[in-house]
C-alpha cells in the first residue's frame, strides 16, 4: 500500500515565455505524483499554467494535465510563429542567445510602444492568447472545479488595488486580464471593471492561500530573478532589472509577513486564545536565480519552440534536484529561511 501523498499550495510567477519553466516544474510535478495540490495563485503566465494544469486534473488526471499543459504551450509556440514578429534572428543568436537585446524588430517594437498606446498600434485589440485559452480550457466547466482551488491575480486600474479571481469567477477575459501589461495590451474588462497585469500587486499574491487554502506548505515557482551579481549598465538591462525588483517587491513583503508570524508563534509569543487564529506555514522554493539570470526581459517575448522547450527541461531538471533534496520535509518544516533568501541584503 502506497503511503498517502502531501499536499502543498503552488504559487506560481508571471514572466511572459519564461512561464514555460513553471510547465516544466509542473510537468514534473504531475509525472513524479507524490503531491496533491490544494490551492494555486498565479499572476500572468502563472494563472495561464494554473487554470490549464487545474483543467487538465480536472478533466482526466495527472497525465491528461501533463498533455493539456504541452498542447497548450505548443499553441503559444505556434501562435508566436504565426503572429509575432518579435524572435531573434539566425545571427542575433549567435550574438545574445534567446535574448533579443540586439534585435532590430524588437527594437523597432519598443521605440512604437513608448510613442503609442495599445488603443492606438492594436485598435481591434486583437490577442491570439485568448484564443488559445478557449480553445484549451472550456472555462464554463472550469467553474466547476472543486479539486484545485485558484487564485488568480490582476491589478484593479481604477482603484490601484489588487483584485482576486475566484474558481466560480473564472474565464478567459480573467486571465487575459492578469497577464495585461499596459504598454502591451488593453485594459481587460470584466464586469464593467478593467484590469491590468497582476504582477504589480502581486506576483503571485499569497494572502488566498493563507485564508482560502487548507495546506500548510506553499510551493514558490520563481520565474524573476531575486538577485543578480552583475549591475545593469545598457538602458535594456536596467529596465529589465527594474521590472524585476518591482514585480517582486509585493512577494517579498508578504514573505516578511509571514515570516513575523511565524516567529510569533515558534517563540510563543502568543497569549492561549489566539494560538489557534493564525497559521504556521512553511515555504518552499523553486528559484533558478542562476539560470534565468541569463535571460533578460527580451527573452520573455521569445515563443521559439526550442526555447519553451529548453525552459520546460530546465524546470524538470530544478524540480527534480529540489524534490529529492526536500520532499521528505514537506509537511514537517520550511526548506527556505525566509529572512536569509528573501530579506537579508547580500554583499
Amino acid at each position: 500500500m502506497s503511503p498517502p501523498k502531501k499536499v502543498i499550495n503552488l504559487a506560481l510567477q508571471g514572466g511572459g515565455s519564461h512561464g514555460a519553466f513553471t510547465w516544466g516544474v509542473l510537468d514534473k510535478l504531475l509525472e513524479d505524483g507524490r503531491l496533491d495540490i490544494d490551492g494555486i495563485c498565479g499572476t500572468s503566465a502563472g494563472a495561464m499554467n494554473a487554470v490549464v494544469f487545474a483543467y487538465g486534473k480536472m478533466k482526466g488526471g495527472n497525465e491528461a494535465a501533463r498533455e493539456l499543459l504541452h498542447k497548450f504551450w505548443e499553441h503559444i509556440s505556434l501562435a508566436g510563429y504565426l503572429f509575432n514578429p518579435i524572435r531573434p534572428l539566425p545571427w542575433e543568436m549567435f550574438i545574445s542567445g534567446w535574448n533579443m537585446n540586439h534585435s532590430l524588430i524588437y527594437a523597432l517594437f519598443q521605440a512604437t510602444a513608448r510613442g503609442l498606446s495599445p488603443y492606438q498600434f492594436n485598435p481591434l485589440n486583437l490577442n491570439p492568447l485568448k484564443n488559445i485559452l478557449e480553445e484549451i480550457v472550456n472555462f464554463e466547466e472550469l467553474r466547476t472545479c472543486n479539486s484545485v482551488k485558484m487564485f488568480i491575480n490582476t491589478t484593479q486600474v481604477s482603484t490601484g488595488q489588487i483584485r482576486i479571481f475566484y474558481n466560480h469567477e473564472l474565464s478567459a477575459d480573467v486571465i487575459m486580464a492578469s497577464a495585461a501589461l499596459p504598454a502591451m495590451y488593453q485594459a481587460v474588462e470584466v464586469d464593467g471593471e478593467h484590469y491590468w497585469d497582476g504582477g504589480y500587486l502581486g506576483n503571485p499574491a499569497l494572502y488566498p492561500l493563507i485564508y482560502h487554502a487548507d495546506a500548510l506548505d506553499i510551493l514558490l515557482i520563481h520565474i524573476n530573478p531575486q538577485y543578480r551579481k552583475d549591475i545593469p549598465s545598457e538602458a535594456i538591462e536596467i529596465e529589465n532589472r527594474i521590472q524585476e525588483i518591482s514585480f517582486n517587491a509585493p512577494l517579498v513583503s508578504e514573505l516578511r509577513a509571514i515570516a513575523f508570524v511565524n516567529k510569533l508563534i515558534e517563540e510563543d509569543w502568543l497569549k492561549d486564545e489566539h494560538k489557534n487564529k493564525l497559521k504556521h506555514l512553511k515555504i518552499h522554493s523553486i528559484r533558478p536565480d542562476a539560470g534565468l539570470s541569463e535571460l533578460g526581459v527580451t527573452s520573455k517575448l521569445n515563443s521559439d519552440w526550442e526555447f519553451l522547450t529548453y525552459l520546460r527541461d530546465f524546470g524538470r531538471d530544478s524540480t527534480e534536484s529540489w524534490l529529492k533534496a526536500n520532499y521528505d520535509y514537506i509537511g514537517i518544516k520550511s526548506t527556505v529561511d525566509i529572512k536569509e533568501n528573501f530579506l537579508t541584503a547580500k554583499s
